[in-house]
């Protein structure tokens, strides 16, 4: 793993015959994911990521907030 400033290079992943891919150890450890947490796959024309979906959810509640004040 490299981190620069907060920004993370955990390495390689290979997607398996059934789409399914392993997140490194070290990547798991930052981000607390634990067996059984459900993650928001999202993306864009770039790219994709994954959240933690209570993250995604927080962000969420605040756009939501914001756009109702």
């Amino acid at each position: 793993m490299q981190e620069n400033e907060g920004k993370y290079i955990f390495g390689v992943v290979k997607v398996s015959e059934n789409g399914q891919i392993v997140i490194p150890s070290d990547a798991r450890k930052v981000y607390d994911i634990k067996p059984g947490d459900s993650l928001m796959l999202i993306g864009d024309e770039n790219g994709m990521a994954l959240v933690k979906t209570e993250v995604f959810q927080q962000l969420a509640g605040k756009i939501v907030n914001g756009i109702m004040k």
